[in-house]
């Protein structure tokens, strides 16, 4: 009995050692390597998650140690398998020459139905004719001279005052905060022709900017678990799931008041004139578009009508207000953190300022007009930077129709997702060089002085191919205008001791806001 008792007992420790050993060697192994163990049944997804945390910075190091192309195997029959690529002719082929064979995909659309059949969640004729329309509407003369207009307003009548205020009071303020503020009052204003004042110095709380927060973080969720454990928790109205459906409710209810409103104002004035100026914003332009067409359709057209008003605008509101909001919070801290550049563009707006013929004094706050900032090449080249190093958009996900393969060599069958990661495709030595992780503007300057341009395929911050952002000079309106006034006029300082750090969400804003300190600048013999 003892015999048998001091066997068991042998054969127990030998058991462990060996468990031991075997945990050792992969703990090792997961320590040394940034690729994820593929596991029975759980497949990659145990490691994605243990790393979910630093997702953006383990997809940088995961590319540098397996190449521009990875396949990710998820867990057995969860439909969890992607194709993580950024090879530059891999992306030409995707968004460009093989267009037609990866659509967002019926996934896309699943994980982002809060945007509806919008702009960016459809696929095919619907997709065509939607950008056809949107394109007329955004590429014409008075809306870019609308955005114009609207933008510098807004920098000289609620941006500049709040900060000079904050400014002579000495208070610290999330640089964060005050342009996602700026960004839903200048977004509110192109898309429905109103300015709620959500930037101001009582810094009020504006319940829809709270439900798009929310429903981004639910959204982040939905692209990192199986979608049976999503769609449980949707089922159950739970977590990160319930969040999402209560700000649905608060944004459908923001969109439905504003087109109320609007349809209520248009009604009364054919006109189009208010206070001496053009109406020209999108929400007025589709409504009068469909106001000629009204005698012709039927209460049926009519209602899909106000769906595709509440998809379009909501699609819209997400672009304008997230992504411009967080490439300006990325760039400030960039710039913060790099004081030679933050000369560079100083220098640049005082020549430009100095070429006017007003006169105006050390203490007067100055805004640039539309002319002005055409001519700031460096800016120019800064914020493309910026947004390279921290594109407001890290991922891009594309499903494949057919079987082809890649020019890597990778195979894609029908159903196959490619996610494309942005941030990690700017760490990349290979793509940008041994100084990609360098702040460096100079490298979008051409040896004549001007903006370089970069193939799209290689700079996606404004997508590639047919999917081109439509608002990308909307985009670079506004931040240009930001930028140049808040250089000239202040000098910001990064909190001592402040975490700056990416939030886990399918826009890159950061989780802990960007605390700073902001002082005036006086700029002796200004003409």
């Amino acid at each position: 009995m003892d015999a048998e008792a001091g066997l068991l007992s042998r054969s127990d420790f030998l058991l462990s050692f060996v468990c031991f050993v075997f945990c050792y060697y992969f703990c090792q192994i997961f320590r040394r390597s940034n690729v994820p163990v593929n596991w029975p049944v759980a497949g990659m997804l145990p490691g994605l998650l243990l790393r979910c945390r630093r997702i953006y910075d383990w997809g940088a190091c995961l590319v540098r140690e397996v190449g521009c192309t990875f396949v990710f195997r998820g867990p057995w029959l969860l439909g969890m398998n992607y194709v993580l690529t950024c090879d530059p002719a891999n992306l030409q082929h995707i968004f460009s020459a093989g267009f037609s064979n990866y659509p967002k995909g019926e996934e896309f659309s699943e994980i982002f139905d809060v945007l509806g059949d919008g702009i960016f969640n459809s696929d095919g004729e619907l997709w065509k004719k939607q950008r056809m329309r949107a394109h007329g509407l955004i590429s014409s003369r008075s809306f870019r001279s609308f955005v114009a207009g609207s933008s510098r307003r807004k920098v000289e009548q609620g941006l500049i005052p709040l900060l000079d205020g904050i400014a002579r009071q000495g208070t610290v303020v999330d640089l964060q905060d005050v342009f996602l503020r700026l960004t839903f009052d200048n977004t509110c204003h192109l898309v429905f022709g109103v300015d709620p004042c959500c930037l101001s110095i009582e810094f009020p709380t504006i319940p829809f900017a709270r439900a798009l927060d929310d429903a981004m973080g639910a959204l982040f969720l939905r692209h990192i678990v199986p979608p049976a454990w999503w769609k449980l928790m949707r089922w159950l109205g739970i977590g990160e799931e319930k969040k999402l459906a209560m700000a649905w409710k608060e944004m459908d209810r923001f969109i439905a008041e504003r087109t109320a409103e609007k349809k209520k104002q248009r009604s009364l004035d054919k006109n189009r004139i208010h206070d001496g100026e053009e109406k020209v914003d999108l929400l007025s332009s589709y409504i009068d578009d469909h106001d000629d067409e009204e005698q012709h359709m039927s209460q049926q057209e009519s209602s899909k009508f106000d769906k595709f008003l509440r998809d379009t605008t909501m699609n819209f509101m997400l672009a304008g207000r997230d992504t411009t909001g967080a490439g300006l919070t990325w760039f400030f801290w960039l710039l913060c953190n790099n004081p030679m550049v933050e000369s560079k563009i100083l220098e640049e707006l005082k020549k430009v300022a100095s070429l006017r013929n007003e006169r105006s004094s050390s203490d007067d706050l100055v805004v640039f007009d539309a002319e002005e900032l055409s001519k700031l090449v460096y800016l120019h080249a800064a914020l493309c930077e910026s947004l390279r190093l921290f594109p407001p958009v890290p991922f891009e996900l594309k499903a494949a129709l057919r079987h082809e393969v890649l020019p890597s060599g990778h195979g894609v069958g029908p159903g196959t997702k490619i996610l494309v990661p942005l941030h990690a495709m700017a760490r990349l030595e290979g793509i940008w060089g041994e100084d990609c992780l360098e702040f460096k503007p100079e490298r979008w300057i051409s040896e004549k002085g001007r903006v370089r341009h970069e193939p799209s395929y290689k700079f996606l911050s404004f997508n590639s191919g047919p999917r081109t952002c439509l608002g990308k000079e909307v985009a670079f309106t506004q931040m240009k205008a930001v930028v140049a006034a808040m250089v000239y006029n202040f000098h910001v300082e990064v909190l001592q001791g402040h975490v700056v750090e990416p939030k886990l969400s399918i826009i890159l804003h950061m989780k802990n806001g960007l605390r700073v300190r902001i002082k005036r600048r006086s700029h002796e013999g200004v003409v």
